[in-house]
C-alpha cells in the first residue's frame, strides 16, 4: 500500500510542478472597502459583487498555477477571486492598500521568503509604495524562485535620471532589484521576476539594461503586443533568470483578453489583463 501511495504522489506531483503556467495580473483597486472610505481615493469606485463574481470567471478561465496579483487590498478580497479550495493566498506585509501578492495552487509546495521592502526609498514618508512579495517554488526538479513587483507609475518610457519626481523614484528601485537578482545568480538559484512594472520596453530601455546588467534575462513580452483594452505596449512583464531561461517555453505568452468591449466595463475588470507563460521544469 505504502508503494501505491508513493507511486501515486510521483504520478501527480510532476504533472503539475514540471509543466508551470505562471501569470501576472494587476486587478485595479481591488478592495472589500465600501464608496468614500477615506482610505480610498475619491475616484476609487469599489468593485461590486458581480464584479468580483466576473473577475472569478476570468481566473478561473485563467487557470494558472502561480498567479503574481497587484493592487489587492489584502487576503480577503483576493480569496474571493481565487478561492481557498483552490489556491493558498499570500500578500506582502505593507501597510499601503495596493499590495502585491500571489495566489498559489493547492499542492503546489513554497515557502515565503521576507518582502523586499527596499522598493520603497522613501520609508519615512506619508505615502508607501509597496514592496515586492517573494516566494520560492520547491518543485521536483529543484526551487524556483518568484519576485512580484509594482513599481512607481507615471515613468513609462525615457531617462530615469530625466529630472521628473516619477522617472526619479523609479531610478531608486533599480538598486533594490539588482541586488535580488544578483543574490539569486550567486546561490544558483533559478528565477522569475514579473509584475506590473509600469515600463514599456519594447525599445532600447535604461530599467531593463540595468536589469540585465545585473544578470541576462529572457523577457516573455519582448516584441508582443498586448491587445488589453485595444493596447499594444506592454507595462506587465515576465522575466527569467539563471537556469530558469531555459525553461520558459517559447510562444507560450497569453494575455487573457476581456469579452467586455465596452470601456465603461473597466472599472468593473480592471486595466489590466491577465498575462501568462508557461515554465517547463525538468524533473
Amino acid at each position: 500500500m505504502i508503494r501505491v501511495l508513493a507511486l501515486l504522489l510521483l504520478l501527480t506531483a510532476p504533472a503539475m510542478a514540471a509543466d508551470l503556467k505562471i501569470s501576472t495580473w494587476n486587478m485595479e483597486w481591488l478592495t472589500l472597502r465600501p464608496a468614500g472610505d477615506p482610505a480610498l481615493p475619491e475616484n476609487v469606485v469599489p468593485k461590486q459583487p458581480a464584479d468580483f463574481a466576473l473577475l472569478r470567471r476570468y481566473a478561473r478561465m485563467l487557470d494558472a498555477d502561480v498567479v503574481a496579483f497587484q493592487e489587492v487590498d489584502g487576503a480577503a478580497p483576493a480569496a474571493r477571486i481565487f478561492p481557498p479550495d483552490r489556491y493558498t493566498i499570500i500578500v506582502t506585509d505593507d501597510s499601503v492598500i495596493q499590495r502585491v501578492g500571489f495566489a498559489i495552487r493547492l499542492g503546489l509546495a513554497f515557502e515565503r521568503n521576507p518582502d523586499l521592502v527596499a522598493l520603497d526609498p522613501y520609508p519615512q514618508a506619508i505615502f508607501h509604495l509597496r514592496s515586492g512579495a517573494d516566494i520560492t517554488l520547491i518543485l521536483p526538479g529543484g526551487r524556483l524562485r518568484l519576485l512580484n513587483v509594482h513599481l512607481k507609475s507615471g515613468c513609462h518610457e525615457g531617462r530615469l535620471g530625466s529630472g521628473s519626481r516619477v522617472c526619479d523614484t523609479l531610478r531608486r528601485q533599480v538598486a533594490p532589484l539588482q541586488g535580488w537578482i544578483t543574490q539569486r545568480v550567486q546561490e544558483g538559484t533559478p528565477f522569475v521576476l514579473l509584475g506590473d512594472f509600469n515600463r514599456r520596453m519594447d525599445r532600447k530601455d535604461e530599467l531593463l539594461d540595468a536589469l540585465n546588467a545585473a544578470s541576462p534575462l529572457s523577457r516573455a513580452t519582448e516584441g508582443q503586443a498586448t491587445g488589453c483594452w485595444g493596447g499594444n505596449s506592454f507595462i506587465d512583464h515576465i522575466m527569467a533568470g539563471g537556469r530558469a531561461r531555459g525553461w520558459m517555453q517559447q510562444n507560450s505568452l497569453r494575455v487573457l483578453v476581456y469579452a467586455e468591449t465596452d470601456p465603461a466595463a473597466r472599472e468593473h475588470l480592471s486595466d489590466h489583463c491577465p498575462v501568462s507563460v508557461r515554465f517547463r521544469v525538468p524533473d
